[in-house]
């Protein structure tokens, strides 16, 4: 096995290089925040193939991405703290298409189906805007068993990013998140 320089340049597609080393941190989809705790070279197929071994933060998993495939696998550099704050900000604010919800079982199968593309995209918004929708929504209906599960998921991946991104606690990450609606529920009422 051999070892690579401690820094290497990743194309990830449109024109985007990404310099990851051993020990960043960066986000893989629908599992959160893993570090970057080997990069090394296989041969495959008689092809010297290179890998990076993502050891998850709050999972007793790790696994080899080849290098070429970041981009299709959707892995990302963790989030900025600027970044972090604008997505809070925005999380803050109620969606426009969140005002017209209808509690029907399709509405939820349509939804369901949206949520499942956004959460595969590891994007920061998506899963923000996924988290800010079924907050909403359990201001109007008790959610579904489904509703909550993700929910929960949707919670753990950026309490997770948070953490990671700010070096606090997650504990305290999600009470930032959850204090987002109560200050909201509390402002409502007063109107």
């Amino acid at each position: 096995m051999n070892k690579l320089p401690e820094k290497m340049r990743v194309s990830l597609g449109r024109g985007t290089n990404m310099a990851f080393s051993l020990n960043d941190k960066v986000v893989y989809p629908g599992h959160g925040v893993a570090s970057i705790c080997k990069v090394f070279s296989r041969s495959v197929a008689e092809q010297k193939i290179t890998f990076f071994e993502l050891q998850f933060q709050n999972k007793d998993m790790t696994i080899m991405v080849p290098s070429d495939k970041l981009e299709e696998v959707g892995v990302r550099a963790l989030s900025s703290v600027s970044k972090i704050n604008i997505m809070l900000a925005t999380i803050a604010e109620p969606d426009e298409k969140a005002k017209t919800f209808e509690p029907t079982a399709t509405n939820w199968n349509r939804r369901k189906k949206e949520y499942q593309n956004k959460l595969s995209t590891g994007s920061l918004e998506d899963i923000s805007e996924i988290y800010r929708d079924l907050k909403h929504i359990s201001k109007f209906k008790e959610l579904s068993f489904g509703e909550k599960n993700l929910l929960l998921k949707t919670e753990a991946l950026l309490a997770e990013e948070i953490s990671a991104a700010n070096k606090v606690d997650e504990d305290k990450a999600v009470e930032r998140l959850r204090s987002l609606f109560i200050v909201r529920t509390e402002q409502s009422s007063v109107i």
